[in-house]
């Protein structure tokens, strides 16, 4: 096995804890850097995945960031689809009636109304920090500056993202992707964009598809994992993701990105 391009995903996946990759995961990569690209692929924000590249030597390679709404190149912008304020502000109508609150990310910014346990989980995990304004204050100031949301994350209870998403999906299937990351968290972005239709794009004209392994675990990264020549789910994935998978390997608290790659990937 022997692939010349990485994409992975971060959380619960090649991150063995929550905010990091672990000392054996960065000498897996460090070992096949030579011969192979590695393209982080996450929810995540730019800011929240440099760290990570640096950790692993990689700074010099792209980042798709939002799932694919944003994707870096350097210092270049290759692709950037957002959600327009018109759409944002309908959504936000429907959230406050539901008592949910948003966290609205464009580019390395990342706006919430009040600090919060899940808040402060993501301030950990991703080692960024948010400013904290009132939606509508954001949804004003993208609109005077004609910009828009590469991410949306929905924070509720159980019981609100439960009673939320099925009117979600009525209203927005046709212009957002509306992914339900845990119980209490729903992330949206643009229609037009996935992981996979980011790597396309990154890869066109010098690589194809076969030419890729890729690491996932949750519902986002299945389409990627189907679609590459070799797709790999995370011991603690999914079922649905483990089932479209080439193979499964180790959680992600067991290494097992680097141990999958220490078993079979040979340069």
């Amino acid at each position: 096995m022997n692939h010349k391009i990485l994409c992975s995903d971060l959380d619960g996946t090649l991150l063995s804890t929550k905010s990091d990759v672990s000392p054996f995961t960065i000498s897996e990569i460090n070992r096949i850097r030579p011969t192979t690209k590695i393209i982080l692929v996450s929810a995540r924000m730019p800011k929240s995945m440099r760290y990570i590249q640096k950790d692993l030597g990689i700074a010099h390679e792209p980042i798709i960031c939002y799932n694919g709404a944003l994707v870096i190149d350097g210092e270049e912008e290759i692709h950037s689809a957002i959600i327009e304020a018109e759409t944002l502000e309908s959504l936000y109508e429907l959230t406050k009636e539901h008592s949910i609150k948003l966290g609205l990310y464009y580019k390395d910014e990342w706006f919430v109304e009040e600090n919060s346990e899940r808040v402060n989980k993501e301030i950990n995990n991703t080692k960024t920090d948010p400013v904290y304004q009132k939606n509508s204050e954001t949804i004003k100031d993208w609109k005077n500056r004609k910009v828009g949301a590469h991410k949306i994350m929905l924070m509720g209870t159980f019981e609100t993202i439960e009673r939320i998403q099925p009117k979600l999906l009525s209203l927005y299937s046709n212009k957002l992707n509306i992914y339900r990351s845990n119980d209490t968290l729903i992330e949206v972005s643009p229609k037009s964009v996935s992981k996979l239709s980011a790597i396309e794009l990154l890869i066109k004209d010098m690589h194809s598809l076969n030419d890729i392994i890729a690491f996932g675990d949750n519902y986002n990264d299945a389409e990627m994992l189907q679609q590459v020549n070799c797709g790999v789910a995370m011991g603690n994935a999914r079922d649905e993701v483990k089932n479209i998978a080439d193979h499964t390997t180790l959680c992600n608290t067991q290494d097992g990105v680097a141990s999958f790659l220490n078993q079979h990937f040979k340069i």
